[in-house]
Protein backbone atom coordinates (compact mmCIF):
# COMPACT_ATOMS: atom_id res chain seq x y z
CA UNK A 1 0.00 0.00 0.00
CA UNK A 2 1.32 3.38 -0.89
CA UNK A 3 0.26 6.57 0.72
CA UNK A 4 3.88 7.56 1.19
CA UNK A 5 5.60 10.70 0.11
CA UNK A 6 4.06 13.51 2.10
CA UNK A 7 4.92 16.09 -0.49
CA UNK A 8 2.73 18.82 -1.87
CA UNK A 9 1.87 18.14 -5.47
CA UNK A 10 1.18 20.66 -8.16
CA UNK A 11 -1.48 20.64 -10.81
CA UNK A 12 -4.16 18.86 -8.80
CA UNK A 13 -7.10 20.67 -7.27
CA UNK A 14 -8.52 19.96 -3.83
CA UNK A 15 -10.31 16.72 -3.02
CA UNK A 16 -14.00 17.08 -3.79
CA UNK A 17 -15.55 13.64 -3.41
CA UNK A 18 -15.02 9.98 -2.66
CA UNK A 19 -17.24 7.71 -4.71
CA UNK A 20 -17.51 3.98 -5.32
CA UNK A 21 -15.02 2.82 -7.95
CA UNK A 22 -16.58 1.94 -11.28
CA UNK A 23 -15.19 0.40 -14.46
CA UNK A 24 -14.82 3.87 -15.95
CA UNK A 25 -12.32 4.74 -13.20
CA UNK A 26 -9.98 1.78 -13.79
CA UNK A 27 -7.82 3.49 -16.44
CA UNK A 28 -7.05 6.39 -14.07
CA UNK A 29 -6.48 3.96 -11.20
CA UNK A 30 -4.00 1.98 -13.33
CA UNK A 31 -2.08 5.19 -14.06
CA UNK A 32 -1.65 5.81 -10.33
CA UNK A 33 -0.83 2.11 -9.76
CA UNK A 34 2.02 2.36 -12.24
CA UNK A 35 3.39 5.44 -10.48
CA UNK A 36 3.40 4.07 -6.93
CA UNK A 37 3.91 0.31 -7.12
CA UNK A 38 6.85 -1.66 -8.52
CA UNK A 39 4.43 -4.44 -9.48
CA UNK A 40 1.06 -2.81 -10.22
CA UNK A 41 -2.25 -4.61 -10.31
CA UNK A 42 -3.70 -5.26 -13.77
CA UNK A 43 -6.96 -4.03 -15.23
CA UNK A 44 -8.36 -7.56 -15.09
CA UNK A 45 -7.53 -7.83 -11.38
CA UNK A 46 -9.35 -4.59 -10.63
CA UNK A 47 -12.30 -5.69 -12.76
CA UNK A 48 -12.53 -9.02 -10.96
CA UNK A 49 -12.42 -7.23 -7.58
CA UNK A 50 -15.18 -4.83 -8.65
CA UNK A 51 -17.33 -7.80 -9.68
CA UNK A 52 -17.24 -9.20 -6.12
CA UNK A 53 -19.73 -6.66 -4.77
CA UNK A 54 -20.93 -8.84 -1.90
CA UNK A 55 -17.47 -8.96 -0.31
CA UNK A 56 -15.57 -5.95 -1.73
CA UNK A 57 -15.80 -2.17 -1.45
CA UNK A 58 -13.61 -0.01 -3.71
CA UNK A 59 -13.56 3.79 -3.77
CA UNK A 60 -11.87 6.55 -5.72
CA UNK A 61 -10.97 10.01 -4.49
CA UNK A 62 -11.80 12.77 -6.94
CA UNK A 63 -10.40 16.26 -7.37
CA UNK A 64 -13.02 17.66 -9.68
CA UNK A 65 -13.37 14.84 -12.20
CA UNK A 66 -9.77 13.62 -11.84
CA UNK A 67 -9.04 10.42 -9.89
CA UNK A 68 -6.32 11.26 -7.35
CA UNK A 69 -6.48 8.17 -5.15
CA UNK A 70 -8.25 4.89 -4.51
CA UNK A 71 -8.68 2.23 -1.87
CA UNK A 72 -10.24 -1.18 -1.46
CA UNK A 73 -11.65 -3.37 1.27
CA UNK A 74 -12.30 -7.12 1.34
CA UNK A 75 -14.89 -8.24 3.88
CA UNK A 76 -14.73 -11.59 5.67
CA UNK A 77 -17.36 -12.74 8.19
CA UNK A 78 -16.39 -10.25 10.92
CA UNK A 79 -13.21 -8.55 9.73
CA UNK A 80 -12.06 -6.40 6.87
CA UNK A 81 -8.81 -6.45 4.96
CA UNK A 82 -7.53 -3.28 3.30
CA UNK A 83 -6.52 -4.70 -0.07
CA UNK A 84 -5.05 -1.54 -1.56
CA UNK A 85 -4.73 2.18 -1.03
CA UNK A 86 -2.77 4.68 -3.09
CA UNK A 87 -2.64 8.39 -3.78
CA UNK A 88 -1.30 10.01 -6.94
CA UNK A 89 2.20 11.32 -6.13
CA UNK A 90 1.15 14.77 -7.45
CA UNK A 91 -1.65 14.87 -4.85
CA UNK A 92 0.11 13.43 -1.81
CA UNK A 93 0.33 15.48 1.37
CA UNK A 94 -3.31 16.60 1.11
CA UNK A 95 -4.87 14.09 3.51
CA UNK A 96 -6.43 12.09 0.68
CA UNK A 97 -5.16 8.87 2.29
CA UNK A 98 -6.90 9.88 5.52
CA UNK A 99 -10.17 10.49 3.65
CA UNK A 100 -9.86 7.12 1.93
CA UNK A 101 -9.15 5.30 5.21
CA UNK A 102 -12.19 6.98 6.80
CA UNK A 103 -14.32 5.83 3.87
CA UNK A 104 -13.01 2.25 4.05
CA UNK A 105 -13.61 2.14 7.78
CA UNK A 106 -17.16 3.45 7.38
CA UNK A 107 -17.75 0.81 4.69
CA UNK A 108 -16.44 -1.88 7.05
CA UNK A 109 -18.74 -0.66 9.81
CA UNK A 110 -21.72 -0.63 7.45
CA UNK A 111 -20.98 -4.32 6.83
CA UNK A 112 -20.94 -5.05 10.58
CA UNK A 113 -17.21 -5.79 10.72
CA UNK A 114 -15.44 -5.68 14.09
CA UNK A 115 -11.76 -5.58 13.10
CA UNK A 116 -9.59 -4.53 10.18
CA UNK A 117 -6.17 -5.63 8.97
CA UNK A 118 -3.62 -4.78 6.31
CA UNK A 119 -0.05 -5.34 5.20
CA UNK A 120 2.34 -2.48 4.59
CA UNK A 121 5.94 -2.35 3.42
CA UNK A 122 8.40 -2.19 6.34
CA UNK A 123 10.01 0.86 4.75
CA UNK A 124 6.77 2.79 4.19
CA UNK A 125 6.88 4.78 7.42
CA UNK A 126 4.43 7.49 6.33
CA UNK A 127 1.76 4.89 5.53
CA UNK A 128 2.42 3.17 8.87
CA UNK A 129 1.92 6.53 10.63
CA UNK A 130 -1.44 6.94 8.88
CA UNK A 131 -2.55 3.47 9.93
CA UNK A 132 -1.45 4.05 13.53
CA UNK A 133 -3.62 7.18 13.56
CA UNK A 134 -6.52 4.83 12.78
CA UNK A 135 -5.59 2.54 15.68
CA UNK A 136 -3.74 -0.13 13.73
CA UNK A 137 -0.97 -1.82 15.67
CA UNK A 138 1.79 -4.13 14.38
CA UNK A 139 1.22 -7.81 15.13
CA UNK A 140 3.74 -9.57 12.91
CA UNK A 141 5.88 -9.64 9.80
CA UNK A 142 5.48 -11.49 6.52
CA UNK A 143 9.08 -12.05 5.32
CA UNK A 144 9.77 -11.14 1.69
CA UNK A 145 6.03 -10.54 1.11
CA UNK A 146 6.75 -8.18 -1.78
CA UNK A 147 8.62 -10.42 -4.26
CA UNK A 148 9.63 -7.60 -6.63
CA UNK A 149 11.83 -6.08 -3.89
CA UNK A 150 12.05 -8.92 -1.33
CA UNK A 151 10.80 -6.42 1.25
CA UNK A 152 9.03 -7.65 4.35
CA UNK A 153 5.44 -6.68 5.12
CA UNK A 154 4.36 -5.43 8.50
CA UNK A 155 0.98 -6.90 9.47
CA UNK A 156 -1.22 -4.41 11.30
CA UNK A 157 -4.62 -4.80 12.95
CA UNK A 158 -7.27 -2.49 14.35
CA UNK A 159 -9.63 -4.36 16.68
CA UNK A 160 -13.04 -3.39 18.10
CA UNK A 161 -13.69 -0.84 15.36
CA UNK A 162 -17.41 -1.19 16.06
CA UNK A 163 -17.15 0.08 19.65
CA UNK A 164 -17.83 3.62 20.89
CA UNK A 165 -14.15 4.34 21.66
CA UNK A 166 -13.20 3.67 18.07
CA UNK A 167 -16.13 5.76 16.81
CA UNK A 168 -14.77 8.65 18.89
CA UNK A 169 -11.36 8.15 17.25
CA UNK A 170 -12.94 8.34 13.79
CA UNK A 171 -14.87 11.47 14.70
CA UNK A 172 -11.69 13.14 15.96
CA UNK A 173 -9.86 12.23 12.73
CA UNK A 174 -12.75 13.58 10.65
CA UNK A 175 -12.90 16.87 12.52
CA UNK A 176 -9.12 17.36 12.29
CA UNK A 177 -9.07 17.18 8.49
CA UNK A 178 -7.97 20.33 6.68
CA UNK A 179 -10.87 21.75 4.75
CA UNK A 180 -13.39 19.63 6.64
CA UNK A 181 -15.31 16.78 5.13
CA UNK A 182 -15.72 16.00 1.47
CA UNK A 183 -18.76 14.58 -0.22
CA UNK A 184 -18.91 10.83 0.20
CA UNK A 185 -21.44 8.87 -1.81
CA UNK A 186 -24.07 7.05 0.20
CA UNK A 187 -22.96 3.59 1.27
CA UNK A 188 -25.52 0.83 1.57
CA UNK A 189 -25.44 -2.16 3.93
CA UNK A 190 -22.98 -4.05 1.73
CA UNK A 191 -20.59 -1.14 1.36
CA UNK A 192 -21.78 -0.26 -2.11
CA UNK A 193 -23.39 2.90 -3.37
CA UNK A 194 -27.10 3.06 -2.69
CA UNK A 195 -28.12 4.55 -6.03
Amino acid sequence: MSVAGEVSGAGTSALTAIVPMRKRHVRAVLRIESLVYPRPWTASLFMSELALRSSRSYFVALAGREVVGYAGLMAAPDEGHVTTIAVDPAAQGRQIGTHLMLTLTRAALSRGLCAMTLEVRMGNLSAQALYRKFGYVPVGVRPKYYPETNEDALIMWAHDVHLADYQARLSAIEHALDGGLVEVSPIGPLGVATW
